[in-house]
């Protein structure tokens, strides 16, 4: 029985690896059963013979697993594609961390009515900013190729940049996700305030997660501003970017991290 679980999380791991090493045509049909794999192995982290545990394992996965099904239902687009070569590696490795980190049980929390909702937002907004932190990442790359003027990239660089649009192009998709993922984010901030007055009796508890979700939640909507008055592009969305995802991270998955790994906590 051990054996078929741990096959469980390597068989959509494999599929990941060998999509990323074939051509698109041969590629998608592999993704769709990786990614259908993925939902069952997620489904087996986070259940459990008490109800539902939870952790940073599960959260990385999960999250991976949105950037994957975005990556897919957006197969047509350019630039998007590129994206793939970036996050398949990723999601062969996410998908396997929660059998090392199982994470902690969630008790009664998990049948309170706000909970499901708040836990959807969340997972949605992580996994459309991650997108977009590495699509900004996918970005930085290609204006860097384009500055050194050094001819035509190689290696690793030239499979990351295939079929690549305009930096307009691309500009345009990252604020695409961007303002997805913001929706979200805000949705998972309204969630969570009446869910934290459901289990504490008070609309918000100013901890770690709360203060590092709110500072990013701010990031992501100046940004949104500054692009919308200002027209803000560049090096300085680029940044806005990925510090705005960095500090979401730290919000829930650090904090989680250091409790099961570093603290041993559930």
């Amino acid at each position: 029985m051990k054996i078929l679980l741990v096959l469980a999380f390597i068989a959509p791991a494999l599929l990941y690896l060998a999509a990323w090493r074939v051509p698109g045509r041969i590629a998608t049909p592999l993704l769709i059963a990786a990614l259908a794999l993925h939902a069952g192995s997620l489904f087996m982290a986070t259940r459990s013979p008490d109800g539902w545990r939870f952790g940073f394992a599960s959260i990385l996965s999960a999250t991976v697993w949105v950037g994957m099904a975005v990556v897919w239902l957006e197969a047509l687009s350019a630039g998007l594609k590129a994206l793939r070569g970036l996050l398949l590696p990723v999601a062969a490795f996410a998908v396997m961390l929660p059998l090392a980190f199982p994470g902690a049980e969630l008790g009664e929390r998990a049948v309170r009515p706000l909970f499901v909702p708040h836990l959807l937002a969340g997972t949605l907004a992580y996994g459309v900013l991650a997108l977009a932190a590495l699509h900004a990442v996918l970005m930085a790359v290609a204006e860097r190729a384009l500055q050194t003027g050094s001819g035509a990239p190689q290696g690793w660089t030239a499979r990351l940049l295939e079929d690549l649009p305009p930096l307009l192009a691309l500009e345009r998709i990252l604020f695409r996700l961007i303002s997805a993922g913001f929706t979200f984010l805000t949705l998972t901030a309204a969630t969570g305030v009446f869910f934290s007055e459901q289990v504490f009796g008070k609309p918000l508890t100013l901890d770690h997660k709360t203060v590092f979700t709110l500072i990013s939640w701010g990031v992501f909507g100046v940004l949104l501003l500054g692009r919308g008055l200002w027209g803000w592009r560049g090096k300085t969305a680029l940044r806005l970017t990925l510090g705005g995802f960095g500090l979401l991270l730290l919000a829930y998955v650090g904090s989680r991290f250091v409790l099961e790994v570093i603290l041993r906590r559930g």
